[in-house]
C-alpha cells in the first residue's frame, strides 16, 4: 500500500495516492490504481457502519450510483468497519452494484487528509434531526437512539471502531481517470447545534458530466 499523510482534505486539483482495501462486495482487494486510466471514481470515506450518519451516506451513494454509472463514473463506499462485520451487514442490507470496501485502519482517511476532531468538540455537538430524534441530542446519545430505532446491533467489532474513531471526519471525492480530485465534500464537525449534511447531488452530477468528457 502506498499512502501518505496530509494534514488537510484533498481539494480539486490534488492527485490522490493509491490505497488498497479489502473488498466487501466481493472477495479479494480493491485498489484506487485499478480505476486509473479506466473510469472516473466517486469514493466515499466513512467512519463505519456503527455510525447512523455514515449509513445514510452509503444509502445516498447507492441511490446516485445508477445515474453515475450511466455517465461512466464508478462509485466506491469505504467504511472503517472490519470486513467480515461489514459483509454480514450488507448481506441483510444489500447495495446492488455499489462497490464497497473495508478500511478499519483508516489508511484512506489519512491519505485523503480527513483528520480527527478532538473529543471536547465531539462532546459539545448537539444533533437536531426533526422527525427522527425526539429532541436535539449529543453525538453518543444520538448514535445509541438511532441504532436502536433502526435495529442496528452493535458487535464487539463495532465497539472497537466506536472507541477508536475519536471524531473521525468523513468525506467524498470525485476523481478523474488520471487520479486527480475534481470535486470534494468534507464533513464539518463543530461545537453547537448541527444536523445531517449531505453532498449537493446536483453539483456532483454536474461535475461528473464534465469529468467523463
Amino acid at each position: 500500500m502506498s499512502t501518505r499523510y496530509v494534514d488537510h482534505p484533498l481539494q480539486p486539483g490534488d492527485r490522490v495516492p493509491n490505497v488498497v482495501f479489502d473488498a466487501i462486495s466481493s472477495e479479494g482487494k480493491i485498489a484506487l490504481d485499478d480505476f486509473r486510466g479506466r473510469s472516473p471514481l466517486l469514493i466515499g470515506l466513512f467512519r463505519g457502519l456503527h455510525c447512523p450518519f455514515c449509513r445514510r451516506h452509503v444509502a445516498a451513494m447507492a441511490y446516485l450510483n445508477p445515474m453515475l454509472r450511466e455517465k461512466g463514473v464508478q462509485s466506491l463506499a469505504v467504511v472503517n468497519t472490519p470486513v467480515e462485520r461489514a459483509r454480514l451487514y450488507f448481506r441483510y442490507h444489500p447495495i446492488p452494484d455499489l462497490l464497497a470496501a473495508s478500511d478499519p485502519g483508516r489508511a484512506s482517511h489519512q491519505a485523503f487528509g480527513l483528520r480527527e476532531v478532538g473529543i471536547d468538540t465531539v462532546m459539545a455537538i448537539r444533533i437536531d434531526l426533526p422527525g427522527e430524534l425526539p429532541e436535539p441530542m449529543g453525538v453518543m446519545a444520538m448514535d445509541e437512539f438511532l441504532n436502536e430505532k433502526e435495529g442496528y446491533q452493535i458487535t464487539e467489532a463495532d465497539q472497537q471502531m466506536m472507541t477508536a474513531d475519536h471524531g473521525q471526519l468523513v468525506g467524498q471525492f470525485l476523481i478523474d481517470r488520471e487520479g486527480i480530485v475534481r470535486w470534494s465534500f468534507t464533513e464539518v464537525l463543530e461545537a453547537g447545534l448541527q444536523t445531517f449534511k449531505a453532498p449537493n447531488s446536483e453539483e456532483l452530477m454536474s461535475v461528473a458530466s464534465q469529468v467523463v468528457h
